[in-house]
């Protein structure tokens, strides 16, 4: 298995796995836009980096999604994993344990203090994954969402 930061010749395969990603969590399994895609991957400012898993024959098994966060920790800068996705197929195969080591390779590369991310806590695969990797809990903080308004 390898890993490598995603470019532009693997929007197609992303845009599928965002469907991917919407079936898992209980939604329609309906590709992500790739205009939207190619522009949030590699267009003037992109807005996340996404590694892929792939196997020996090219194959994608899996992704995490990230990005840089600012201010963290007074002037520090963390890394926040927004998506972490292994297919099906390939779960419980080590593919999400070596994503999350390239993440953290990012960060320390990319000068962070670091990591953050969350989990749903109806999803208790994700909760106890995290756990085996020796993440712990944070119970001081609520997570909000808003729409904006176009």
């Amino acid at each position: 298995m390898r890993i490598d930061v995603a470019a532009e010749a693997d929007v197609e395969v992303i845009a599928q796995m965002l469907g991917e990603i919407e079936e898992y969590y209980g939604g329609e399994n309906i590709p992500g836009d790739r205009e939207q895609v190619r522009a949030a991957l590699v267009g003037p400012s992109p807005a996340a980096t996404v590694l892929l898993a792939r196997d020996d024959d090219g194959r994608v098994l899996g992704l995490a999604s990230y990005s840089r966060l600012w201010p963290a920790a007074g002037a520090d800068t963390s890394l926040y994993l927004k998506e972490l996705f292994v297919r099906e197929p390939f779960r419980k195969s080590g593919v999400g344990r070596r994503l999350m080591e390239a993440v953290q390779a990012a960060g320390v590369t990319a000068g962070c203090t670091r990591l953050e991310w969350t989990a749903d806590t109806d999803n208790p695969a994700a909760v106890a994954f995290y756990a085996a990797l020796g993440a712990h809990r944070n119970e001081g903080k609520v997570m909000y969402r808003a729409a904006l308004k176009r």
